[in-house]
């Protein structure tokens, strides 16, 4: 099987790290060779994070060139932009719905992207958007919101649907086992959302 390339973008504290170690489970749980790396940004203080994650048969390196991504994941609509250079001609975009202000814009230091919305679509002709903060509200608790986008990575890739339950369950052992319920109903309505 050739490298497939994913780079899941977004900003400190919406869980990427989380999804991407899932995502990394998942395919090793296949039998894949697995690379994965990570940049934080600031990311403890709303920075960018960007985590490259590869699998194939033989994966030799954890980095993503530019152009080169299969996948990008954004957990925002600003990172999406940020980071659309990563994605290859042929690659496909999933978005989460949303946009975060960076602090230098909401402090002033810094303007506003302007054509926004312009530059998005451009970008991003063919992206799949998921509301992944809305279905995590109808579920309960917001911070699932890693969970839903997780859920609509899921249907984008190779892997079986119980590959993926086995990963989250790996994922929350301990004293979060008692999330696990919550964020396999996340996880199901993020892959529903995108499989429509």
């Amino acid at each position: 099987m050739k490298t497939i390339n994913v780079s899941l973008v977004g900003v400190g504290g919406q869980g990427i790290l989380l999804t991407a170690n899932m995502l990394a489970r998942t395919a090793a749980i296949a039998g894949m060779d697995v690379k994965k790396s990570e940049i934080h940004g600031m990311a403890q203080r709303g920075g960018s994070v960007i985590s490259s994650v590869r699998f194939g048969t033989e994966v030799f390196s954890p980095i993503i060139p530019e152009g080169q991504s299969d996948i990008l994941v954004a957990f925002d609509r600003l990172e999406a932009l940020r980071w659309s250079h990563f994605l290859a001609k042929d690659g496909k975009a999933l978005i989460n719905n949303t946009d975060i202000v960076p602090v230098t814009v909401s402090s002033g230091l810094q303007q506003p992207v302007s054509d926004f919305e312009t530059r998005l679509a451009k970008a991003f002709p063919d992206a799949l958007v998921v509301d992944a903060a809305k279905i995590a509200e109808e579920v309960g608790n917001v911070r699932t919101m890693n969970m839903v986008i997780a859920g609509a990575l899921s249907a984008l890739t190779p892997f079986r649907e119980s590959q993926w339950t086995k990963a989250m369950e790996e994922s929350f052992t301990g004293p979060k086992a008692k999330l696990l319920d919550l964020n396999k109903k996340a996880f199901d309505l993020g892959r529903a959302a995108v499989a429509q």
